[in-house]
């Protein structure tokens, strides 16, 4: 199974997600900021990083376009789980690197397929 990053500023969102992944077989670790997220990332490898778009300081987007620029995440697929669902939100997330887009609220089974997906 994968080892996989939730990040969100939301405490029960990070929770929902990691029991969802986690009842799936995956490994999940947590971050509630992008600074958090980038300071595991340097740390750890991730098969898949999942994240919220809207968070206080630097927000989903910065996230990946960090991300990108690390050899370990260069191709590692990236999901946005987030309220947003604008268009050009989404043109701009596939611009800086994301791979898939998911507009909460969300269905845990939706997530698992998604996930499949993007890790195969």
């Amino acid at each position: 199974m994968a080892n996989i990053l939730a990040v969100d500023d939301a405490a029960t969102m990070r929770q929902v997600v990691n029991f969802a992944l986690s009842d799936a077989g995956h490994t999940v670790a947590e971050a509630a900021g992008v600074d958090e997220a980038l300071a595991r990332a340097a740390k750890s490898k991730f098969d898949l990083v999942i994240a919220d778009l809207n968070m206080p300081g630097k927000n989903g987007l910065e996230l990946v376009k960090a991300l990108r620029a690390m050899p370990d995440f260069r191709f590692a697929p990236i999901l946005m789980l987030t309220t947003e669902h604008r268009d050009e939100l989404k043109a701009a997330g596939k611009a800086a690197g994301v791979t898939g887009w998911l507009v909460k609220p969300f269905d845990p089974a939706v997530l698992l397929d998604v996930v499949k997906k993007v890790l195969k």
